[in-house]
């Protein structure tokens, strides 16, 4: 029940200084949101900018919206086989932007594991508290490169 409590909870105000932007959203053909708004929702409490393309996202748009928002992180969640399958159009997609090393894809969702993020260069995560805390370490990563 703890789902039904967190989807119960109040949306979070806008961060007034985020310290990321995380462009946020279920992988096409994936219409299954409750997961992917208790981690919106987590992120957002945690100071993150969250721009929320909802569900059904086609790869290229996550990818045109990563670029035109400047993100540091783009998070999908699969929770659906047909979901997963599209892993790898969405980091051609990403490829297409010239976003490669410049943005981290952050993954979660019943239909992937920690291997299928390794096979894709991305970072994984089972439940929200894992999002905050590696999209926590993301940025830290990012500005001690710099």
């Amino acid at each position: 029940m703890s789902w039904l409590k967190a989807m119960m909870e109040k949306e979070p105000p806008e961060p007034t200084n985020p310290i990321g932007i995380i462009v946020i959203g279920n992988l096409a053909p994936d219409l299954m949101d409750t997961p992917k708004e208790m981690v919106r929702k987590a992120l957002k409490k945690a100071q993150f900018k969250t721009v929320d393309l909802g569900k059904n996202v086609p790869a290229k748009t996550f990818a045109s919206k990563a670029k035109e928002v400047n993100a540091d992180i783009i998070a999908v969640s699969a929770n659906l086989t047909s979901a997963k399958d599209n892993l790898q159009q969405l980091i051609s997609a990403i490829e297409s932007e010239g976003l490669m090393g410049k943005v981290t894809v952050m993954i979660g969702g019943a239909a992937v594991t920690k291997e299928d993020a390794e096979k894709i260069c991305a970072v994984y995560g089972r439940a929200k508290e894992d999002a905050v805390s590696i999209a926590k370490k993301v940025i830290e990563a990012k500005k001690a490169s710099k």
